[in-house]
């Protein structure tokens, strides 16, 4: 089932002759006799002509196998778009409306009026095909309006404003004293960066829910955040069943990841309890390696947002005092960083199990350094962290897709990794939109890299089922071979996918959100729990007996919040209630088969309803990302204004610029 089948197996025409009875015995004896001679003809030849003859036939094999290898797996971008293709996707794709300077009549995040809202579709209703495949010698990469000017500004008081720190600057630089292929400019990074508008903002008011979708989604954060504060506080993950809390980090990831969403839910007292914490309980005094990744993206991204949504200085300074530490994480010999931080000595390293960084990891730290360096106009968090970007930007790669493995001692990709928009590969692609967006839509190689990349999705990773025709992503093992599988971690993409079209990208971008959302979707609705999957494997097969196929291996579900996200997404943007309706129903299957005494547990298995193997863990991230997700989804109004603010990966939201 997981063999490809090549277009020429598809299209190959053989003739064959089928001899009548009568015919048979004619048949049979021209075969005996053929055989009888060949035998008596081998029987002739001498042991070195047998020997000659054996060794060319072994050539002549070895010589297929390579051209047949060379075939069905090709290394190259151009032969895999010919031996690959990808079935009739049907993009409504026109250069010069796509690629054209539109600029919105409206503001692009907006609440629609009624008249504009689409029609609501069944529940079970498939969003339309795309058109035709659009001719790539035709494209150009888009000239793009700026962002609308924001409404809502975020926050930096005047009283909190930070002032040029040289001084940490320069104990910053003594540590992290890079190659220098990639070292810095000492006068340029101690230079005072420009700080513009979006940082002179205004403590950020919410009214709290304000829909009874809303206010179930707040109930259910505040059991959460009670068995929390009671079992667990302080640490990084709350065991719900049993009554306990987790270390990963010892940074208290559950606490700092919803810091925001509290915030946001106008939850002020269990905020101002949170913050009371961080400001005497958070060390960074740990004796023990944390992930240079995870800890950017969940702590320092955590603590930013907070600082940018109250205005208060604390947060600032507790995350000026963790970037200058995981800094050190940048200095290898390529400016790549090492995944693992020892916080109390300030040092960095591969892991013992693999000395290579994983590629999303190491370009999914930019969003938040370049925050930090603007807010605390120390520019080396941003240089360091952009080096990387620069670096990626100029490696070879397939059709703008990258493997999952580089490597920080040479800079460069394990070529026999696997590509993947799922674990280890989503978040590369993510930031290199929301980087161009962060920065005003000014650093146009991140641009044209997002763009090649989607062209890439298309081209060598997004099929259809034969059933149901339901478009998924598949994965390229040894960056060469099809792989119809899918983690749940590629959800995030339709609401990326739609991000970059408010934000004037093309617009059959949107068709192929809504259509791999409608997949997403199909994975929870199909299930016994209403639940998703870790993993699903999608049948391509004329003779599948269902559209996917999940395995007990992967049957587990973390409470993730990828599909939410992408819902929120397509709904702010499209306006179309049918996103918060599906929401709906994922919401209460969470609350049916995953809320437990202390708080809701990931599951071993979303196929079994009457036993789902409850696994005692509530992550960081259902807090932190999913509830605030749900949250922001069914609000009727947004709250958040697209042109004004990005959210990271860990759904922090930080504010955008125009530089």
């Amino acid at each position: 089932m997981d063999q490809l089948k090549t277009k020429e197996a598809h299209h190959q025409h053989i003739s064959v002759y089928v001899p009548a009875a009568a015919d048979y015995h004619v048949v049979s004896s021209q075969i005996k006799f053929s055989a009888i001679g060949a035998r008596r003809w081998w029987n002739r030849l001498s042991r070195l002509q047998k020997s000659v003859l054996l060794m060319t036939l072994c050539i002549l094999l070895g010589f297929s196998f390579l051209i047949a290898l060379t075939w069905t797996s090709p290394a190259t971008a151009s032969e895999f778009h010919q031996h690959q293709p990808i079935p009739n996707h049907n993009f409504n794709t026109n250069s010069n409306e796509d690629y054209a300077i539109r600029r919105p009549e409206v503001q692009v995040v907006r609440r629609p009026a009624a008249a504009d809202v689409p029609p609501r579709r069944g529940r079970q209703d498939k969003p339309t095909l795309w058109g035709e495949l659009p001719n790539k010698s035709n494209l150009e990469l888009p000239t793009v309006p700026r962002v609308l000017k924001p409404d809502l500004e975020p926050a930096v008081t005047e009283r909190s404003k930070p002032k040029v720190n040289k001084q940490l600057a320069e104990n910053i630089r003594s540590i992290i004293s890079l190659d220098p292929v990639v070292a810095l400019d000492p006068q340029k990074s101690l230079s005072v960066i420009d700080v513009n508008k979006p940082e002179d903002g205004k403590k950020i008011e919410f009214e709290g829910p304000q829909t009874p979708r809303q206010k179930a989604v707040v109930e259910a954060f505040l059991h959460a955040w009670n068995g929390y504060r009671k079992y667990a506080w302080g640490q990084d993950h709350l065991k719900p069943i049993s009554g306990g809390g987790q270390d990963w980090f010892s940074l208290g990831l559950t606490l700092i990841d919803s810091l925001d969403t509290m915030y946001i839910m106008n939850l002020q007292n269990e905020f101002k309890e949170a913050r009371d914490w961080v400001e005497s309980s958070l060390s960074y005094e740990v004796p023990q390696n944390v992930n240079l990744f995870e800890t950017t993206i969940r702590v320092l991204g955590g603590l930013l947002s907070a600082y940018h949504l109250s205005g208060d200085p604390m947060f600032l300074k507790k995350s000026q005092d963790l970037g200058s530490i995981l800094v050190v994480g940048f200095k290898s010999p390529s400016g790549i960083p090492y995944s693992d931080i020892n916080l109390r000595s300030k040092s960095a390293h591969g892991p013992a199990w693999n000395p290579d960084s994983t590629t999303s990891e190491v370009s999914t730290v930019q969003l938040e350094f370049r925050d930090l360096s603007r807010i605390t106009n120390i520019p080396i968090f941003e240089e360091s962290a952009m080096n990387v970007s620069k670096h990626i930007h100029n490696l070879h790669k397939l059709q703008g897709l990258v493997p999952i493995h580089i490597t920080p001692s040479t800079g460069n990709f394990r070529s026999t990794a696997v590509i993947t928009l799922g674990a280890r590969g989503d978040s590369y692609y993510e930031y290199l939109l929301k980087q161009w967006i962060q920065t005003g839509k000014t650093i146009d190689f991140l641009r044209d890299d997002y763009l090649a990349a989607v062209e890439g999705m298309k081209n060598l990773l997004l099929q259809r089922t034969k059933i149901s025709n339901l478009t998924f992503i598949g994965e390229l093992e040894n960056g060469k071979i099809f792989k119809p599988k899918m983690d749940h971690l590629v959800c995030y993409l339709p609401g990326t996918l739609a991000l970059g079209v408010a934000h004037g990208l093309p617009n059959w971008h949107m068709d192929f959100a809504k259509e791999l959302l409608y997949t997403c979707y199909q994975t929870y609705k199909r299930q016994p729990t209403g639940l998703a999957p870790e993993i699903t494997f999608f049948q391509t097969e004329n003779d599948s007996e269902a559209d996917f196929f999940v395995k007990n291996n992967d049957a587990h579900n973390l409470l993730r919040p990828e599909t939410v996200e992408s819902l929120w997404y397509l709904y702010q943007i499209t306006g179309d209630t049918k996103y918060q309706d599906w929401g709906w129903e994922i919401f209460q299957s969470f609350l049916k088969y995953t809320r437990v005494q202390h708080g809701f547990t990931s599951i071993g298995s979303v196929l079994h309803p009457e036993n789902t193997r409850p696994r005692d863990m509530m992550e960081s991230f259902f807090l932190g990302e999913t509830l605030k997700y749900f949250y922001l989804l069914f609000s009727d109004k947004p709250i958040f204004d697209l042109n004004s603010w990005i959210f990271n990966t860990e759904a922090h939201p930080l504010p955008s610029r125009d530089h």
